[in-house]
């Protein structure tokens, strides 16, 4: 039997053509993974360039209220939904009420949560690939073993041996096998190469967090700063005025 797919293929039986299409399915499993997390990375990478542009200038004058309704234009950008979520919670908890924690802490806290859904999906998908490339070999293993064995059973059942008996079978057996890597070889690149952008642009939003945390503690100090500076003014006025009123009783 000469080595044609399109023979080999027509002569598997139940059980392997069941191994090959389900290796398949992993394929485009794969394939679909891949290039719905490339489209993400990439939109998610002009999109936040955008709107970091824009958010830039109206953090520095403060113009909160304006940076939150651009980053609910902005719903495809990782960096809009992070600095949005955390501006929109520090603005509401500085018009509140003050409790024990302060609008900067409470914005911290919610920056972690954030982070975390933002994570979530950004590795959305990426446990599919890692399976695949984990799997696939056992599964055309598993494949190459029972084709060789019924290779061997057909050999029981009709009495007779040799080479050419079974090498149809086995040819048939291995061939689900190679499958099985094929399969497996590019899930794996693909992985480690999603992983990697993955993690490139996790860093760039943990930058990016921790400089809008320290703009809020800026900002922060600075209104206390100004809140001590008139507290302090206030008693200095209270103070000489009583010391006037105390000279004009004397005399």
């Amino acid at each position: 039997m000469n080595f044609n797919l399109k023979e080999i293929y027509a002569h598997m039986g139940v059980f392997a053509l069941g191994i090959a299409w389900t290796l398949i399915a992993f394929a485009v499993a794969s394939l679909a993974v891949f290039f719905e997390r490339l489209f993400v990375y990439f939109r998610s990478r002009a999109a936040s360039r955008k709107f970091a542009g824009r958010a830039g200038p109206l953090l520095a004058q403060q113009q909160h209220d304006a940076l939150v309704k651009e980053a609910e234009g902005n719903k495809s950008s990782h960096l809009a939904m992070m600095l949005g979520g955390g501006m929109k919670t520090f603005l509401s908890k500085s018009r509140a009420p003050a409790g024990k924690l302060g609008a900067v802490e409470l914005t911290r806290r919610d920056l972690v949560r954030i982070n975390e859904r933002i994570t979530a999906d950004v590795r959305r998908g990426m446990s599919v690939l890692a399976t695949v490339g984990s799997v696939a070999p056992f599964v055309g293993l598993l494949g190459t073993v029972v084709g060789i064995i019924e290779a061997f059973a057909g050999i029981a059942k009709e009495g007779s041996g040799g080479l050419g008996a079974v090498s149809a079978g086995i040819a048939e057996a291995l061939v689900v096998t190679a499958l099985g890597l094929l399969v497996a070889i590019p899930a794996v690149l693909m992985f480690n190469f999603l992983s990697t952008r993955a993690d490139a642009l996790l860093l760039s939003l943990e930058q990016a967090r921790g400089e809008f945390l320290d703009h809020l503690e800026d900002m922060a100090g600075d209104k206390r700063a100004v809140a001590a500076h008139a507290t302090h003014s206030n008693s200095a006025d209270v103070v000489s005025t009583r010391a006037e009123a105390t000279d004009v009783g004397h005399a």
